[in-house]
Formats: C-alpha cells, sequence, structure tokens
C-alpha cells in the first residue's frame, strides 16, 4: 500500500512548489523602518542647508577672496624704495556695494544707487538715499474714460447733502443730517464753556455774526491777466488720437474737468488698504501702482532708460500693520517688473525713529487718510501695540468744509469730487485750522477760486469756531463720515489665508484687536442661546449677564494705584509667557476675537484713547516702559502740522490719566526734519546701514523660494 503523499511532495510533482533563487523581488531600494525611539535629522538645521543664509556665505567667501588677490597683485608689484601697500581690513559684515564704480566719493557715493520708496494714500515720497529731501507726488492717475469722477454716481457732490423732494436743496442747517448738526451744536456748546473755565472771552452773538456775512457778501470776478497766481492747467490735445492714455502725479490734478477727451482719476490706494471701489480687476490695480512709481523714477529722479535700473537697490516703506499680499505683490513688481538688483523692507514706525534718531518712542503717524500708532523699543516694533485707524487729515477737510458750508459758506457749490474744488479745500484747510483757542474769533478770510476756463473769483468769508472743531474731530472721530470707506471691501483681492489650516495670516495686534472690539457693535440677544449661554422654556434667551469686552485703558488706573505702593516685576517679553495678573483679559481678546470682524468693523477710536491703548500693550504692565513710551512720544505726518496740535494732545493724554502727568511729553523731529519725510528719511538710513546685508533680496533668492525668502529676510516675524 502506497502512503499518502504530502502536500509539499504534490508541489514539486505539479511544478508549483516554492524555491529560493536568491532574488530581490524588486530593484527598488527599500529603505528599513526609523526607530521611533531614537532618530536624529539635520534638516534645515543649518545655515549652508538655508538658500538666503548660503547665497550670503558664499558672497561673503567670494569678496574675501578678490581682496586677497588684490592684496598679493599689489604685493607682487611692490618696488623698493614705494610706500608699503596698506593692510586690507577684510570685514564678514560688509555689505556688497552698489555705490562702487560710480565716480563719486564720501557721503554722495554712499546711497547713491539705492532708490527709497515710501507710498501712500495720497502722496509718494521718493528719492535716492544720498539725497537730503525725498520728491513728494500725489499718488495718482488719470486714465481716459467717458466721465470723470465728478460726474459719476449721478453728479452727487462730495460732501453729501440732503434734498428736498422735488430735488431743491435744503437748508445749510438741515443739508448734513440731524445726527451731524446735534454733534456739531455739542462740540460749540462744549468749546463755550471750555473757553469760558479758561477766562477767554465769547461773544454771545457770534454765530449769527460770521452767518449774516457769509450770506450777504458776493463774489469779486477778476479777469486771468489781472490773475499774477494763475494755475497752469495740464494741455490735453483735442484729437483724441494725439491724446495720452493716462497722466500722473501733479499733472493728472490739474486736467480740466472739462477737458475732451475726459479723464478719470484713480487712487489705488484708500485708507492704506487697495483702492477696491474704483477698480473691477487686481491686475490693473496693480498696474497703476507700478505705472506712477515707473513714471516717479523716470521723471523725479532723471532715470528714465528702464535697463539702467538693475544697478540699484530698493527701500521700499511698507504700514506696521501690513497686508501679506500687498508685500508679496511688491516685492514682485520691484524685482520683476522694475529689475532692481536688490530689494528690503523697513516697516512705518521703525524707519520714523531711524529718520529722527530715537532709540524708543512712541510713534504716531498721521497720513492723509490713516492714522498708526505703534511703539518702537531697540530698533523693533512691538507687535502688539500697533493700531492702524481709517481716518486722517482728509477727514478734516471733508469735515472742514460741511461745518463752512453748515454756517452758510459762501462758496455753496463746492465739490470735493472736482479737481479744483479738492486743491482749494486742502489749501483753505492749512491756511485756517488751529487748535490755538486764542484764534478763535470771528475773523475775515478770503480764498481765490481758480477754474479752468473760468475768471478767477474773489470770495470774502468769515471763521467762528469751525477752524478749531475740525481738527478736534481726531478726538471725536463720530464726526467724520465713515459710511464709504468698507464699501467694497475684499471684492476683488482675497484675504491672505494659511496654506494648511486656511485661516486668516494677516498680522493682528492685541491693541488692534481692543479697538476693533470697543468699536464693534454688540452682539445681538438672540444670539446668547447659539454661543452657549442657553435657553428659556419657551424658546426665549434667558437673562443671563452678558460679560462685557475688557476695557484696555482701565490698567492705567490700576497701576496709578499700585505705582506708589508696589511695583511687580515687569513682564517677560515672550507673548508665549504667561503674563502676570491683569493681562490675562488682554490676551484674551485675541482670542475672542472673530478674524471675520478685521474686514467687517472699521477700527475708529479717539487719538489719545489709541495712543494710551498702544502703550498699554507695548509697556506689557512694565511702569518702566510706560513712562519712557508716554515721555517718548513722537507725532509725525501731514494731518499733524495743525497748529497748536502737540499742546492740544499733551493735555488731552494728562487729563485722561492725570496719574502719569509729569510724564507725558510730546516730541517732535529734531534737526528742523519735515514731519511728513521723517519716514523716508528713515528708510535712506537704513538704506545706507552697512549691517543691513541680511535684510537684502536679490533676484535668484525671489526667482528660487519666492515670497518664502521674506521669513528669512525681514527684521520682524513674517
Amino acid at each position: 500500500m502506497v502512503g499518502k503523499k504530502s502536500g509539499k511532495a504534490l508541489l514539486r510533482e505539479e511544478g508549483l512548489e516554492r524555491t529560493d533563487n536568491n532574488m530581490d523581488l524588486t530593484t527598488w531600494p527599500q529603505v528599513n523602518m526609523i526607530n521611533q525611539k531614537n532618530y536624529y535629522t539635520e534638516y534645515l538645521k543649518r545655515d549652508d542647508q538655508i538658500l538666503p543664509l548660503r547665497l550670503q556665505q558664499e558672497e561673503r567667501r567670494n569678496r574675501m577672496t578678490t581682496n586677497a588677490k588684490d592684496r598679493d597683485r599689489a604685493l607682487a608689484q611692490f618696488k623698493p624704495g614705494e610706500l608699503p601697500v596698506p593692510d586690507i581690513e577684510m570685514d564678514l559684515d560688509d555689505d556688497v556695494g552698489l555705490d562702487e564704480g560710480s565716480g563719486l566719493v564720501g557721503q554722495d557715493a554712499l546711497g547713491s544707487k539705492i532708490i527709497v520708496i515710501h507710498p501712500g494714500s495720497q502722496n509718494l515720497r521718493i528719492g535716492l538715499a544720498s539725497d537730503a529731501l525725498p520728491k513728494t507726488v500725489p499718488m495718482v492717475i488719470a486714465r481716459r474714460s467717458t466721465t470723470n469722477e465728478s460726474e459719476e454716481d449721478g453728479g452727487e457732490p462730495r460732501p453729501k447733502r440732503l434734498k428736498l423732494d422735488n430735488d431743491s436743496p435744503m437748508e445749510p442747517e438741515r443739508m448734513f443730517g440731524d445726527e451731524f448738526a446735534s454733534q456739531y451744536a455739542t462740540m460749540c456748546t462744549e468749546l463755550k464753556v471750555h473757553m469760558r473755565s479758561h477766562k477767554r472771552r465769547v461773544l454771545p452773538n457770534s454765530k449769527e455774526l460770521i452767518v449774516n456775512y457769509n450770506k450777504r457778501t458776493p463774489p469779486e470776478t477778476i479777469s486771468e491777466h489781472n490773475d499774477p497766481l494763475r494755475i497752469d492747467w495740464t494741455e490735453i490735445p483735442n484729437d483724441p488720437r494725439r491724446a495720452p492714455t493716462f497722466v500722473t502725479g501733479r499733472d493728472a490734478l490739474r486736467i480740466p474737468d472739462s477737458s475732451n477727451p475726459k479723464y478719470k482719476l484713480f487712487w489705488p490706494l484708500r485708507q492704506g488698504w487697495y483702492n477696491e471701489h474704483d477698480y473691477d480687476e487686481k491686475r490693473v490695480l496693480y498696474d497703476d501702482i507700478a505705472v506712477i512709481i515707473e513714471e516717479a523714477i523716470k521723471t523725479q529722479l532723471n532715470i528714465p532708460r528702464k535697463k539702467d535700473w538693475m544697478q540699484y537697490g530698493c527701500v521700499f516703506v511698507v504700514p506696521d500693520l501690513y497686508e501679506r499680499r500687498y508685500v508679496t505683490q511688491i516685492l514682485r513688481m520691484l524685482l520683476r517688473d522694475f529689475g532692481f538688483a536688490r530689494v528690503c523692507f523697513i516697516q512705518e514706525s521703525l524707519a520714523a525713529t531711524f529718520g529722527a534718531g530715537y532709540t524708543s518712542a512712541c510713534v504716531v503717524d498721521i497720513g492723509a487718510q490713516k492714522t498708526s500708532v505703534c511703539c518702537v523699543e531697540e530698533g523693533m516694533c512691538l507687535e502688539n501695540s500697533r493700531i492702524n485707524l481709517k481716518y486722517g487729515g482728509a477727514d478734516v477737510t471733508e469735515t472742514f468744509i460741511k461745518m463752512m458750508l453748515f454756517d452758510h459758506f459762501p462758496y455753496s457749490d463746492i465739490n470735493l469730487n472736482r479737481r479744483y474744488d479738492f486743491l482749494l479745500a486742502e489749501e483753505i484747510k492749512i491756511k485756517f485750522c488751529t487748535l490755538n483757542e486764542g484764534d478763535v474769533s470771528p475773523q475775515p478770510a478770503d480764498f481765490h477760486l481758480r477754474a479752468s476756463g473760468q475768471p478767477t473769483r474773489k470770495y470774502f468769508f468769515k471763521t467762528y469756531d469751525e477752524i478749531l472743531l475740525a481738527p478736534q474731530g481726531y478726538f471725536r472721530p463720530s464726526i467724520f463720515d465713515h459710511s464709504w470707506k468698507l464699501r467694497d471691501r475684499r471684492r476683488i483681492i482675497d484675504r491672505s489665508r494659511d496654506l494648511y489650516d486656511g485661516s486668516p495670516n494677516d498680522p493682528i495686534s492685541t491693541a488692534q484687536s481692543a479697538i476693533i472690539a470697543m468699536t464693534a457693535p454688540p452682539p445681538p440677544l438672540n444670539s446668547l442661546a447659539s454661543n452657549g449661554y442657553g435657553d428659556g422654556p419657551d424658546g426665549m434667551a434667558v437673562s443671563t449677564p452678558v460679560r462685557q469686552l475688557p476695557n484696555p485703558l482701565q490698567k492705567f488706573s490700576e497701576q496709578e494705584r499700585t505705582s506708589h505702593s508696589a511695583i511687580s516685576s515687569p513682564a517677560p517679553d515672550d507673548d508665549d509667557t504667561p503674563a502676570p495678573q491683569g493681562d490675562g483679559e488682554t490676551n484674551g481678546i485675541k482670542n475672542e476675537l472673530d478674524p471675520s470682524l478685521r474686514d467687517d468693523v472699521l477700527p475708529i477710536a479717539p487719538l489719545d484713547v489709541a495712543i494710551l491703548t498702544s502703550i498699554i500693550h507695548g509697556a506689557r504692565n512694565d511702569d518702566r516702559k510706560t513712562r519712557d513710551f508716554l515721555g517718548g512720544i513722537m507725532v509725525i505726518g501731514g494731518g499733524s502740522q495743525v497748529p497748536g496740535f502737540y499742546t492740544y494732545l499733551e493735555e488731552r493724554l494728562k487729563e485722561s490719566r492725570p496719574g502719569f502727568a509729569k510724564d507725558v511729553m510730546i516730541g517732535t523731529p529734531p534737526r528742523e526734519l519735515d514731519p511728513q519725510g521723517v519716514v523716508w528719511k528713515g528708510g535712506s538710513v537704513f538704506g545706507k546701514l552697512r549691517q543691513t546685508n541680511d535684510s537684502w533680496i536679490n533676484k535668484i533668492e525671489h526667482d528660487r523660494l519666492g515670497a518664502r525668502v521674506l521669513a528669512y529676510k525681514l527684521m520682524w516675524a513674517w
């Protein structure tokens, strides 16, 4: 009897037996599993693994090699009896000078190949770093259009007036609404009380006097040949084929409104943001910014050939609370479109301290349409102290015109959408507005209205308290018109978002969050249930007390009570370190604030409140830093050039915090510097420093890394 065969024998007979021929199943290399208990990597932990740092090291090494070869060549050519070859000190931190070979020596050579650009909502300041003062160019471009800006929206004037049902104009006291009339009357009454308390003379019928005078005074007509200050308007050819497609700078503001063809003014930046209301495509918006800067470089700096720009570097000034898309777009424009050799960025407040020579200060920059507040310490902007408010000198101009029209201004047809009226309003504001109470009295004044194709008209009028109440709007911003400032926000340019979780990643500070929290309307009562507060038995919200938002100014009261009795140790500068008592509420604002509020709520607050809020979040409960910042407040910007502004602001801060009254001091830029050019001057100083080579970005780094290079090159956390 034959025994039963095993399975292996059957497989062998059938030829299915598995045999090992010592051959791998695949030629692909097999990687063993990593031991999770003990493993180590050096990826991106050494400087030579990071491209920007590696290029810097290679650049320094090449420079050392070149200097050594030059010295050896000089020693080989040395002859007896000649002076010895001087030792060349090879400083590894020396910057690669773009000024070499320019033919200039001394201070003229330093910065002669560096262009400093500081754009704003109304003006662009540009110049070489070797220049003493910048060139100022309006940040505007005029493009051919079927209608101009004064004919849009049915020719609605600005400031907007209310009309009756039959489209006839209202009385001046009612044309701006009851809310404006009420606030204006309240400010007038408070001013009278304040002046009487300071023993100043107040006439009881001053308003009636100026109203009656403005009503009955007709204008005087002056022929053009008798006007010595007549304006040279920009000439536009009548043939549309010969007319330019665009005009930039001051020439754009001097184009007659009745020109043929018509031109429309575009301001690419408004309130420190992209102007998305006047544009339908972001590409056109980017192109307009590039064209304005390009024309300024060609005309103002006398560098007409674009191929010469590759020999220049550029220092670009960005806001303290910037938008990431704005910075990346500017970097791409400067390196790719303009072809600059290298580019670096600096924040506005830090540039202001460079220009004024301050080591630490609370910088208050009042521009045309935005006001920024930031504390700077030892060459760094304190991130949590940055505040950006959306009002400025242009709001004072519009409010001043509204107050004058309220008091029967003789030129009742003034329209700030018209170019010559816009320039006239700015001229009147600069000439008459003040914050000195001694100047408040019925005073006669006059101005000349010059329009293209019309004879010059001379108007006579009287001013009273409007000259002081309009700039007081900085401390009562509710008098300004904010209804249009969020119009079409994020319509064509979306906010920057994180690549991994999709959350908004534009920079934000706890001080800005506190301002937004104070400005944001309170949540509706019916939303308490969705927030976890619970419902009543009938579905109604239970009357649970709503937790009030923290008041950032409460800290000053706490410090005033404790500064003389006990001094606590200051909190560390690291934001991740738990803050001492009293700072938890402030840090909590950042976590509670919905990121969507950044675009839905306009940050508006009185200027003195914003300054104190910035100092609170910048000092972080340190009594010494608080007093240092209060004693080093530096006010710059064109919006602050109102007579008596510094004294008035100092009095407001002392009244708000009497415990720190002896420490409050408003500083001005030294060396007779124009406050409007301090930021640009700081950018030029920064560009000429030899140790700033770590901040320069060249084209090779941008081509390989793109916007990621900013994380390695910027002086602040990107």
